[in-house]
């Protein structure tokens, strides 16, 4: 009897060190991305597709990848904030990788903000939330001087960046 008492006691005492599992579910919101969407210059309603765009960030030397590939072809991109500082700069390649280098054009924008860390959860920890600056939420050059910019015209439609459901930022080509 004795042994069984211990047994029990013994097993109870091995579930007491136990605690919950602390998972991040993914359906949680963690921090967002900018949403981009490119748009008609001479029909600002429409949505335009840009043909191999390929986005680097400053510094790095490899894209950033759009469902496994360095170029995308569509009309919508989402791209991350640096959460450590004021801005992120990004050259944005239109018709990467042509082998015709007078079509390939490199427009860079340099993105200004303020962050706010938010706390999520335990298992999630924190995300940042980011607010464009309203007073120059952009810096916007050609990295040539030799080609024109494509990029013709950059439209800010929320300045406050805290979540993926709607378009950020409006660029017009």
């Amino acid at each position: 009897m004795k042994k069984i008492i211990l047994l029990v006691f013994a097993l109870a005492l091995s579930f007491s060190g136990c605690e919950k599992d602390d998972i991040c579910d993914a359906n949680t919101p963690t921090t967002p991305r900018l949403v981009i969407g490119f748009y008609d210059f001479l029909n600002p309603s429409v949505l335009k597709n840009v043909s191999n765009l390929k986005v680097v960030g400053e510094g790095m030397i490899d894209g950033i990848l759009f469902n496994g590939s360095q170029t995308t072809s569509g009309n919508t991109i989402s791209i991350p904030l640096k959460t450590v500082g004021t801005s992120t700069t990004y050259s944005f390649t239109l018709n990467s990788g042509n082998p015709n280098p007078a079509l390939i054009d490199e427009d860079i924008i340099k993105f200004d903000y303020t962050t706010q860390e938010l706390f999520v959860s335990r298992a999630c920890g924190y995300k940042s939330i980011f607010t464009l600056d309203p007073t120059n939420p952009y810096t916007h050059t050609d990295a040539t001087t030799a080609n024109q910019k494509w990029i013709k015209f950059i439209s800010v439609e929320k300045s406050n960046i805290e979540n993926e459901n709607e378009t950020h930022i409006k660029i017009f080509f």
